[in-house]
């Protein structure tokens, strides 16, 4: 097996603990958590894995070059001395993008320029010719991360934002992200024990990466391609293997429901839903979550109703109220998780929460709140044997005040941190986000239980030649 190497896990504020989980399960060594990020050590096999198998990641980057920089100049230099041959030659393209926390740069995108220049120049003067650019599919995506006068140039091994799991054929208003929805569920411990259900579902992203979690399925398994498969050392043999391997995938007893008031939403979830291969899993219905009623079996609710930000509601602190009396009277001894933004529609809901968990939707410092419903008070439901916080929830609980220290409860990102990862905020760019060719939406129309596999074996040449 190739050899060990340094490697870089992206994901949002308050998802690294729940990444470095997965990424110790999965095998990488020396995890360690960073901000919006969590480093590890591992081969190509990880490499992959990680692309493929995380629920949490966002981008998981290859450093190649850890470097100083005072200046522009400085940076130029620094690239200039990597063998871009290794990586590159005339005929392959290639784009940088940047990260800047630094007083001497001031504007992320130069820094990029500087690094495209260095690379372009070193072909010149060795080859006479130069690479191209490609902004919009590049066969080398490049990364470069600047603080203050350190610098990490990395190989991008994911390409296009992991989020964009390849499932979503249509979405709706202010649509909840696939790696936050993935990272709430992780949050709760839920893997499939009992039944699970999303009175608000929206598209249905929770319901559908709920299915992935409980039967242990690769989020990858959707997407048509990941960078790495365009690197010169691109191991195909061993990516078909991790591919076509579901021995780790496990039978769900239990099932997923997904309810919304509004029918565009119902439908559009269905239709994801369908993409995804997971209808034996999940059943989705148009329902009010005022008529709720008990569910007959033992059940998680996980929910992410409308703040009165991204998406209006005619009276939003009755919505919350309302949200509170059904649970207090219809859903008993179970226990229900909700991602909201303001105070005061948390303070509706009238029921005391026994874990607070910070997390950022988008911009916005949201809190990720876990409700225990259960008869009579809570000292007798300890004296029963009733567990308030798991040891796992307490250290949950501990994140929030390094996650939070100096800020104000509804305090947005400042500008250059939210610019960070603005690729990967759905919400900005649902607008501009590119349907997937029609080729490619024709082959997952049909309801197939895993997609791409076993006698659906990928072809991915001629996937490619789709494009």
């Amino acid at each position: 097996m190739t050899q060990d190497f340094e490697l870089i896990a992206k994901t949002f504020m308050g998802l690294e603990p729940v990444l470095a989980k997965e990424l110790t399960q999965l095998g990488a060594e020396n995890v360690q958590i960073g901000r919006r990020m969590v480093s590890f050590t591992g081969n190509k096999d990880i490499m992959y894995r990680a692309n493929f198998q995380l629920h949490t990641a966002i981008r998981i980057l290859k450093p190649i070059k850890h470097f100083r920089a005072l200046s522009a100049d400085d940076v130029y230099e620094g690239v200039k001395t990597i063998d871009w041959t290794e990586f590159l030659d005339n005929d392959t393209t290639f784009a940088v993008d940047s990260v800047v926390f630094s007083e001497e740069f001031r504007h992320s995108k130069f820094v990029a320029y500087k690094v495209k220049d260095a690379i372009v120049d070193q072909f010149r003067e060795k080859t006479g010719n130069r690479p191209n650019i490609s902004v919009t599919n590049p066969d080398i995506r490049l990364n470069i991360h600047v603080a203050e006068d350190k610098c990490t140039l990395s190989l991008d091994s994911s390409g296009e934002s992991l989020h964009r799991r390849g499932y979503r054929q249509e979405s709706v208003e202010a649509p909840l992200n696939e790696v936050l929805a993935a990272g709430m569920i992780l949050m709760t411990g839920w893997h499939g024990e009992t039944d699970f259900i999303d009175p608000m579902c929206g598209s249905g992203t929770l319901l559908i990466e709920a299915a992935l979690i409980a039967r242990n399925m690769a989020p990858g398994l959707f997407r048509k391609e990941f960078a790495f498969e365009k690197w010169k050392d691109f191991d195909r043999d061993l990516f078909d293997e991790i591919y076509n391997d579901d021995s780790k995938e496990r039978e769900f007893k239990h099932h997923i429901y997904g309810y919304d008031i509004d029918i565009k939403a119902v439908n559009t979830a269905r239709m994801n839903v369908r993409a995804a291969g997971l209808t034996n899993d999940i059943t989705v219905a148009e329902a009010d979550f005022k008529d709720f009623t008990q569910p007959k079996e033992k059940s998680i609710i996980i929910m992410n109703p409308p703040y009165g930000e991204r998406i209006s509601t005619p009276d939003l602190l009755g919505t919350y109220k309302m949200i509170g009396e059904r649970l207090k009277h219809q859903f008993m001894n179970n226990d229900a998780w909700i991602l909201s933004y303001r105070e005061e529609c948390f303070d509706q809901i009238g029921l005391k929460p026994s874990i607070k968990i910070p997390v950022y939707n988008g911009s916005l410092e949201c809190e990720f709140r876990k409700y225990q419903i259960f008869t009579g008070k809570m000292r007798e439901f300890r004296a029963e044997g009733g567990v308030v916080k798991t040891e796992e929830e307490k250290r949950q609980m501990a994140e929030k005040r390094r996650f939070r220290q100096n800020r104000e409860f509804k305090k947005r990102l400042e500008e250059q941190e939210e610019n960070e990862e603005a690729d990967i905020r759905t919400f900005k760019f649902r607008s501009l986000e590119k349907k997937e060719p029609k080729k490619a939406r024709d082959r997952e129309s049909k309801d197939y239980k895993k997609p791409f596999k076993k006698n659906n074996r990928r072809f991915r040449d001629h996937d490619e030649n789709e494009d």
